[in-house]
């Protein structure tokens, strides 16, 4: 697939024997089930004026980006964690579930899931912003006479105990296989970017790694954290975590925007060892994907590329009703 212009930046994630892919007008995940199969779950965007606006102001981008990919991802991670609890069941419990799921997808239910998946980015991110604080008093509370050993001590601490969290996930056989699609997911893109063929041959030959993930933002939040804490005082571990807890907008914002510098200087001589420390963690993030897995993320990529190209053309309101996209099915 030959590219004559700069291609679009698109995203994605991994989920559970699939990868989703971002467009600018839908989503798409593939998904591998037990008989081979691929079978898809396609959700139309449809993003208020308000939030495509918010899109492209500085900071506050980063922020509107963050929790609308946790919304919207939680419901394609859901898909896929239905589609092989299904695979794992009997004709008769396959058939019970499916009368449930066809009364499903209420709009509360749309709405519980996207508020699930905002919850529980907001909960992680606490807490791998606040145990740290903790942990450091309490092993350097009297150590350290500057305010800035305290925080690095307390960025070292956050930086082991992801690293922790990430190797021990890493171990089991469903995180390796979703670790591998997220490689999978990768290599499709830098494939993509490259305007090759979307082959498995050609798309296994690109790295795993790429500028441009959410495990390098996760490690620029670290980085970025450290030093802008270090602008700030406090007198007691109280103040000092609510200042954590205020300042983290500012830190994710700053995070997004530095990972958006990175990837741009993604091919400049010296610069572009900027982006290293993410790159590093995505080798506990990222594992090398099978032909099949990458097979599954070009068919995702692929999909998703046709219902834009097809977007495009139609009007939103035609291709809502069109029975080969279905808003809440897929």
């Amino acid at each position: 697939m030959s590219q004559t212009s700069k291609p679009v930046s698109y995203g994605g994630q991994a989920v559970i024997e699939g990868v989703m892919f971002g467009g600018k007008r839908v989503n798409v995940t593939a998904v591998r089930r037990k008989n081979g199969d691929i079978t898809f779950l396609e959700v139309p965007r449809r993003d208020s004026s308000l939030v495509n606006k918010l899109r492209r102001v500085p900071l506050l981008r980063g922020i509107v980006s963050i929790i609308d990919a946790s919304a919207k991802g939680t419901k394609h991670l859901n898909y896929s964690a239905d589609a092989y609890a299904e695979d794992e069941m009997n004709p008769e419990e396959r058939a019970a579930q499916q009368e449930k799921e066809d009364s499903k997808w209420s709009l509360s239910m749309i709405i519980g899931v996207a508020a699930i998946g905002i919850l529980s980015f907001l909960f992680g991110k606490l807490v791998l912003t606040l145990v740290p604080v903790v942990v450091e008093d309490f092993l350097f509370g009297d150590l350290f006479t500057s305010q800035i050993g305290h925080n690095l001590a307390e960025g070292v601490i956050k930086l082991i105990l992801l690293l922790a969290y990430l190797w021990g996930i890493s171990q089991t056989p469903m995180i390796k296989r979703l670790f591998q699609y997220h490689g999978a997911e990768h290599k499709v893109i830098s494939a993509y970017e490259a305007g090759v063929e979307l082959t498995p041959e050609n798309v296994q030959k690109f790295s795993r790694l790429h500028y441009r993930c959410g495990s390098s933002f996760i490690m620029l939040t670290v980085i970025i954290g450290v030093i802008v804490y270090s602008l700030f005082t406090y007198e007691n571990i109280w103040e000092r975590m609510g200042q954590r807890i205020i300042l983290l907008p500012v830190v994710l914002g700053l995070s997004f925007e530095f990972l958006k510098l990175t990837n741009s200087l993604r091919d400049v001589p010296v610069l572009r060892y900027l982006g290293y420390p993410g790159l590093w963690l995505q080798l506990l993030t990222t594992k090398e994907p099978s032909n099949d897995q990458v097979e599954v993320s070009i068919a995702s990529f692929q999909r998703m590329l046709s219902l834009e190209a097809a977007l495009e053309k139609a009007p939103v309101e035609e291709m809502l009703n069109s029975p080969s996209l279905d808003p809440v099915k897929g």
